[in-house]
Formats: structure tokens, sequence, C-alpha cells
């Protein structure tokens, strides 16, 4: 099959903190009506959200999740490395002479992981992390989107730095509710633990289908390039 961008990665979350993580999410009173671009909208997308970035006591939680994130990144990325060779021209010291070399994919792909981590954490950084919940034979996120937009009173362009998009399933046992992409007509089984990974932009327009017979649980994001002062300052 021709490579379509989307990837999942099974068992990237063990299923204990998986169900740890929905209780306390349950447990919270934190959680609000999720948001699109535009604002409120249940029309375009019916759940509960809980930002976990603005919470304190979440911090752990956020640890976690990023670092499993940048696990399936750096898997993501082998397979893929123009998703940081396309837009920029990356260089790094040759080991034995310590002259700066350009990097191709070859060399992406055969970078020992502590050191394409840190190229990954050079280029990108993390977005603010959302657990949401969609509601049994109720919630979801009908509206066909993608992750890039020019969003009102994002003066830095947040929205327009996002590069790839992730989400990690916190729970199944309920029919329907995936993750479906319009090009590539392809539909996401939720399966609890996986985490997917797949480019923020129109290519990829998507829409999170309608949990029959139980609530769907959710963390999701957004990869990001590091801003232009800090690649190039």
């Amino acid at each position: 099959m021709t490579d379509d961008f989307i990837e999942v990665y099974e068992d990237a979350l063990d299923a204990a903190t998986c169900r740890l993580l929905i209780e306390r999410f349950n447990r919270s009173g934190q959680a609000v009506r999720g948001r699109t671009g535009g604002g409120v909208d249940t029309r375009l997308k019916d759940s509960w959200d809980i930002c976990i970035d603005d919470h304190a006591e979440w911090r752990d939680a956020v640890n976690r999740l990023n670092t499993v994130m940048m696990g399936a990144l750096m898997r993501y990325v082998r397979k893929y490395p123009y998703t940081a060779l396309a837009p920029l021209s990356l260089q790094m010291p040759d080991a034995e002479t310590g002259e700066l070399v350009m990097l191709d994919a070859e060399r992406i792909r055969a970078l020992p992981d502590a050191t394409l981590q840190a190229l990954m954490v050079k280029v990108f950084r993390p977005g603010t992390i959302n657990l949401q919940k969609y509601i049994a034979n109720q919630g979801g996120y009908p509206y066909w989107h993608c992750e890039l937009y020019p969003k009102a009173g994002d003066s830095h362009g947040e929205t327009l730095h996002r590069v790839v998009l992730w989400s990690l399933y916190l729970n199944e046992g309920f029919a329907e509710g995936e993750t479906e992409f319009f090009h590539q007509q392809r539909k996401i089984v939720p399966q609890t633990g996986a985490l997917l990974i797949a480019p923020a932009g129109y290519t990829h327009t998507h829409r999170g289908n309608m949990p029959k017979g139980g609530d769907k649980y959710i963390a999701t994001s957004w990869v990001l390039f590091q801003r232009a002062e800090v690649l190039f300052g």
C-alpha cells in the first residue's frame, strides 16, 4: 500500500495508565465544552475537554504523554524524514571530523536514538494537550477539518506552526467513534493505548465519528515547529 503518512503506534501507553487518566478526568470537575478554531459550536464538535497544560496538578500527565509522543515521533521521522528535512536544511557536526555535514534522509534514519531526539527537540516543540470526552450516542467531531489555520487573536501564528497532529486513544469498547480521514478514505478504530500521528494540513482533512454504546476518551495535541527566532537566532 502507498504510504499515506497516517501512522498508528499500538500500545504506546499502557492500559492501566489510560484507565487512571480517564478516572482522573471524571473526578476533576475541570472539563469544559470543547472548542474549534472559531469557539464553541456543538454542531461542529460536541465534546468535554480539559487543556491539561493549563493546570499545574496535571504536569505529571503532560510530561508522561509528551514522552510517549516523542517516542512515536522519532519512529515517524525515521519513516518520513522529510517531515523535518523538506521545510528546513539541517546540518550536524560529523562524529569523526567535527565538520558540519548536511543531513539527508539516509542520515536521519541512521542517527542513534539520543542524537535523533536531540534533533527533534531542536526543530520541534510540543503543543498543549487536551483530554477529551465524547459522550456515547451524542458526542463527536463531525465537521471535516484540518489542524492548520489562521486564528483570530493569535499574533504569533501558533496554529500555523503545527506540523503533525497526534491522538492517543484512552479506551475502546464502543462501536464506531473512528478518526476518519477524507482523502485517504481511511478510518482509524480506537484501541486503548494506541497513538495516531498524521500531518496537520488540509491533505489530511479528518473528523471524529460519534461513539456508539460507550463514551470515548482521547488525549490529543500537535507537534509544532520551533519559532524562527529559536531555530535561526
